[in-house]
C-alpha cells in the first residue's frame, strides 16, 4: 500500500521538525518503506538543524563503518557560543518587560508601548527583535516549550509584520510538537485570520508596491501551507474533527484544497466519516452545525468533480457507497481504507473508530433502500462473521434513531424498516424550502450584471456621425 502513503506528499508543506514525527511513524508502525531509506531522510532533515547529537546518532546508524564528519563538532562549538550571545541579547530585553511596573504601563498599541520602553529603558524595535531571533535558534535545537515563549513575547511588542507572520507560524509549531493542543488550536486560529483578513483590495495594493510575488497566489501559498499544519491540530484536539469539517469545507478553504492539495480529500473525507454517526444521534443538549450534519453529501460532490486529480481508497468508499449504489465495491474499498487509515500518521489513532463508522454508513444507506434486510447478507456487507454482525447491528439500532423504524426478527434473521410514508405537503416543503431565497439571489445577481453592463455601455464614446 506504498503508493497511497502521503508522506512524501506532505512533507514538503511542512516545516522540517514536523517531518519528523511522520518520518518516525514510518519507521515504527509501518512496513511500507525499508528503515534504512527513512533513516536516510531523516538525517537530510537533520542536517539542516540544530540537533547535532541527533543527526550524528542517525549518521552512525545508517554508516557503521564511517567517523561522523569533523564538520558536526565545529557547528557544535558555533553554536554554543550562539546560543550564549543571543541569550544574553534576549535576557536584557526579558529582564525589562517582566518587571511588574513595565508590564502595567504596557498597553493595547504597539507604537505606544514601543516608545515607552525607549524613553524609559531605552530598548528599540532591534533590541526587542533578539526575542525573535533567540526563540528562532531554540528552535532550531529542538527546544520547543523555549521557543514558544520568547516567541510569544516577541510578538506582543513588535510592530514588524513580516517577523510577526513568521512568529506566528514559530509558534504555531512549538505548540503542536509540545503536544498543547488547546493553545495550538488557538495559534491555528489566529493565524488563519491573519492571512485571510487581507482583503483583495489590499492585496492588489500591495501587488502595485512592491516588486513582491502575485500577493494573491502567496495567500494562496499560505492558506496551503496552514492546511497541511493543521492537520496535526485537527486530529489531536477532541473537536478537531468537527473543527476540521467547518474549515476546510467553507468555501475559500475548499478551493485551496481543489487547487492546490487535492490529496487533502483524504483526510476530508476521514473527517466526515468519522462525525457521521456522532451528528445523526445529535441531539439539543449537544447540536452539531449543518455544516457538519451534511458533510458527507458535500464531501462527496467534491470527490465526484476531483476524481480526475486524486483518489484512495477512502475517498473511493464513499462514491461507491453514495454515487454508484455499489455495496460489494464499498465492501471491497472499505477493507482496502482500513489498511490506508492503519498506516497513515493523522488517521491510525482513529482505526476502530473509522471502521465503526463507516459500516454505520454502509447499514444506513442498505436500510433506507430495502424494508426486509438479511442480517447475514448485511453481516457480509459489513466484513464481519455473522454473529459479529448481529451484535453489531443490534447495539446500531439501540443507539441510533434507526430503533424507531427499524425490528429485528431473530427466528427469521431479518431486520424489517416500518418507515411512515411522508405527507405529500411537508415533501412539497422540503423541496421548495429554499426557492425563494435562491430566486432572490439569482433576481440580485441579474439585477448587478444588468447595472455593470448599463456602466460599460455609458463608459463607451459614441462613434462619429458623418455628413455628406
Amino acid at each position: 500500500m506504498a503508493e497511497h502513503d502521503l508522506s512524501k506528499t506532505i512533507i514538503p508543506y511542512l516545516d522540517r521538525h514536523l517531518a519528523f514525527p511522520l518520518l518516525t511513524h514510518l519507521v515504527d508502525r509501518t512496513s511500507l518503506f525499508s528503515s534504512e531509506e527513512v533513516q536516510a531522510a531523516q538525517y537530510e532533515l537533520a542536517k539542516g538543524t540544530n540537533m547535532f547529537d541527533y543527526a550524528e546518532s542517525l549518521f552512525q546508524q545508517l554508516y557503521l563503518d564511517q567517523e561522523p564528519p569533523a564538520e558536526f563538532g565545529a557547528k557544535r562549538n558555533n553554536a554554543v557560543s550562539t546560543h550564549e550571545r543571543l541569550q544574553q541579547e534576549a535576557q536584557a530585553v526579558l529582564d525589562v518587560i517582566e518587571n511588574p511596573d513595565v508590564a502595567q504601563a504596557l498597553r493595547q498599541d504597539k507604537n505606544q508601548n514601543l516608545q515607552y520602553l525607549k524613553d524609559h529603558y531605552n530598548l528599540t524595535l532591534d533590541q526587542i527583535t533578539a526575542l525573535y531571533n533567540f526563540g528562532q535558534f531554540q528552535y532550531s535545537y529542538g527546544n520547543y516549550s523555549g521557543a514558544a515563549d520568547y516567541l510569544y513575547h516577541f510578538r506582543i511588542l513588535s510592530t514588524d509584520t513580516e517577523l510577526n507572520t513568521s512568529a506566528h507560524w514559530g509558534k504555531l509549531a512549538s505548540d503542536i510538537l509540545t503536544g498543547k493542543w488547546e493553545v495550538a488550536l488557538e495559534e491555528l486560529n489566529a493565524l488563519r485570520e491573519a492571512i485571510d483578513s487581507r482583503s483583495t483590495a489590499a492585496l492588489l495594493a500591495a501587488h502595485n508596491t512592491s516588486n513582491a510575488p502575485e500577493p494573491a497566489l502567496a495567500q494562496l501559498h499560505s492558506r496551503t501551507w496552514l492546511v497541511h499544519w493543521s492537520l496535526f491540530v485537527y486530529f489531536n484536539h477532541p473537536q478537531g474533527r468537527s473543527l476540521l469539517l467547518e474549515t476546510f469545507l467553507s468555501p475559500t478553504y475548499l478551493n485551496t484544497i481543489q487547487t492546490s492539495c487535492p490529496w487533502i480529500l483524504r483526510y476530508l473525507a476521514s473527517a466526515a466519516i468519522l462525525s457521521r454517526k456522532a451528528s445523526a444521534s445529535s441531539s439539543a443538549s449537544a447540536p452539531v452545525s449543518s455544516r457538519v450534519r451534511n458533510a458527507i453529501r458535500e464531501v462527496v460532490k467534491v470527490i465526484q468533480t476531483e476524481e480526475y486529480q486524486y483518489q484512495d481508497p477512502i475517498t473511493s468508499f464513499l462514491k461507491e457507497l453514495y454515487v454508484e449504489f455499489d455495496f460489494e465495491a464499498a465492501q471491497k474499498q472499505l477493507a482496502k481504507a482500513e489498511e490506508v487509515v492503519g498506516n497513515d500518521f493523522f488517521l491510525v489513532e482513529y482505526r476502530e473508530e473509522f471502521l465503526d463508522n463507516a459500516r454505520y454508513l454502509i447499514s444506513e444507506a442498505y436500510c433506507r433502500i430495502h424494508q426486509r434486510i438479511d442480517i447475514g447478507d448485511l453481516s457480509e456487507r459489513l466484513n464481519l462473521s455473522r454473529d459479529e454482525g448481529e451484535k453489531w447491528i443490534v447495539n446500531l439500532i439501540r443507539e441510533t434513531r434507526m430503533g424507531a423504524d427499524a425490528k429485528i426478527d431473530l427466528e427469521k434473521n431479518i431486520i424489517e424498516i416500518n418507515r411512515p410514508a411522508l405527507p405529500i405537503y411537508q415533501t412539497v416543503i422540503e423541496k421548495t424550502r429554499g426557492l425563494a431565497l435562491r430566486t432572490q439571489a439569482l433576481g440580485a445577481a441579474i439585477s448587478r450584471t444588468g447595472q455593470q453592463a448599463q456602466g460599460t455601455k455609458s463608459e463607451t464614446p459614441a462613434p462619429a456621425v458623418i455628413v455628406s
